[in-house]
């Protein structure tokens, strides 16, 4: 493979994940190699090539012959927020002893920004997210946030938000806020404590929303 087939593979795979991410496409939708080409500007090789690797990584999957995104059963579900929950327990400690001031006032501001999304719970979704990567990266260590991005990646297939829940918005906010507070305070085993009890509520909230769908 040559250097420009490289990176155009490389931008396939990234601009696809990213629109996973976003919402773009979701658990169960058929994805299309031409239509993707089109979207993305680029030959249908490099395209072909991130199916490849995302099928790999379990992020698509197949129904027939079609590529589709992937979703969680009950047991995935579960086992992926016991790893969250490790993972991102570290991180918090982590970034107690390493967060600059300047990581911390970053949080409390996107605290503060997210409380206009309150009744967006999709839009109060995408900024979660990047709220618990600000988190990681605070940690100082990126093979930690190398495989937290793996998991929140995965996260990306659970078919529901638990902001959909009425009441979560206010009660997930606050709950940030008391993990931003033991990070500024330096004390590691707080924000431990409140991130884990922050993940169960939310894992919780989710299991909640899939009993109430069947």
């Amino acid at each position: 493979m040559d250097l420009l087939s490289d990176l155009q593979a490389r931008d396939a795979y990234d601009l696809l994940l990213d629109a996973i991410d976003a919402g773009d496409y979701r658990p169960g939708d058929r994805l299309v190699e031409a239509d993707l080409a089109e979207r993305f500007g680029c030959s249908r090789t490099p395209v072909r090539e991130a199916f490849q690797r995302l099928e790999t990584q379990g992020i698509l999957t197949r129904d027939g012959r079609s590529l589709i995104v992937a979703s969680l059963d009950h047991n995935q579900m579960a086992e992926l927020y016991v790893v969250r929950t490790e993972l991102e327990g570290l991180a918090v400690r982590l970034a107690a002893q390493h967060a600059a001031p300047e990581e911390i006032k970053v949080l409390y501001d996107m605290i503060e920004e997210d409380r206009r999304l309150i009744n967006d719970p999709q839009g109060l979704s995408r900024s979660n997210k990047r709220f618990h990567r600000q988190l990681h990266l605070a940690s100082h260590n990126r093979y930690l946030v190398a495989q937290l991005e793996i998991v929140h990646r995965a996260m990306a297939l659970l078919t529901t938000t638990s902001f959909a829940r009425s009441g979560r918005g206010e009660t997930a906010l606050e709950e940030h806020l008391a993990i931003v507070q033991a990070i500024e305070a330096r004390d590691g085993s707080v924000a431990e404590a409140a991130i884990r009890a922050h993940i169960s509520v939310a894992y919780e909230t989710r299991l909640k929303l899939g009993a109430a769908a069947i």
